[in-house]
């Protein structure tokens, strides 16, 4: 495991997004698993300012996304379709039908992550897995439970993950309370893995996750075990150790 201590949330996104041009230079036919939520936006940015500049080409690439709210519509500007094509696709000259994303209006939980596996499958695997870090140390939303999930799965959230969710919905009542997910044997299996973690609040779960025990508990902690792990994260988030 490689741990990058950044000065702030910009000097983050910019290592970060260093290191996925990176691997797009290296392989324009990469496979990358992407994250959603307000960490990864930063490194978003920067991709985007690099292509803008006719530093990166997209052209090749398949993105493959870690999750989506079960019951969503990829218009619904909460869903993670629309995040990432409002962040980063709608910007970039990458083919959108190479963009993959769980269809979070499937009602079949069963069917909808079979779907997915198949399509995970059918690439090869993922070259470099780009996470975030819940507070509670989920990763995706492979919640603290009794085991490691393996595939892709239907997840009912944590209390605090949706409470950590709400503040881009009008009302607690409006977050969806299920969700589709790429698993953690999945992920382990990606050839890298990025993790972009950012402030204070993330402290605590910083020092679980990478410093303590191995435990289902904390999801997180299974990334120890990965041979290719590079971790960035800000001042604040490592200021616990």
């Amino acid at each position: 495991m490689k741990i990058i201590k950044t000065k702030n949330y910009e000097q983050m996104s910019r290592v970060a997004a260093n290191i996925l041009s990176a691997q797009i230079i290296m392989k324009p036919d990469c496979v990358l698993g992407l994250a959603t939520g307000s960490t990864p936006i930063g490194t978003y940015d920067q991709l985007i300012n690099w292509y803008k500049k006719g530093d990166i080409d997209f052209s090749e690439v398949t993105t493959i996304n870690l999750d989506e709210y079960k019951g969503l519509s990829p218009e619904n500007d909460q869903s993670y379709r629309y995040f990432m094509n409002t962040h980063l696709f709608d910007h970039i000259n990458i083919d959108k039908d190479k963009t993959y994303v769980p269809n979070g209006l499937e009602p079949d939980s069963e069917k909808a992550c079979s779907e997915y596996d198949q399509i995970i499958k059918a690439h090869s695997g993922i070259d470099l897995q780009l996470l975030g870090l819940g507070n509670n140390g989920h990763i995706g939303f492979n919640e603290p439970g009794d085991s490691f999930e393996k595939e892709t799965h239907c997840v009912s959230l944590t209390e605090s993950t949706i409470d950590a969710n709400a503040r881009f919905f009008s009302s607690i009542e409006e977050v969806p309370t299920q969700a589709y997910t790429m698993g953690i044997k999945t992920i382990m299996q990606a050839k890298k893995i990025l993790v972009v973690v950012s402030g204070i609040q993330k402290a605590s779960i910083v020092k679980k996750a990478f410093f303590g025990s191995i435990t289902p508990e904390v999801p997180a902690s299974v990334l120890q075990l990965h041979r290719d792990v590079t971790i960035v994260c800000d001042e604040e988030a490592f200021s616990a150790l």
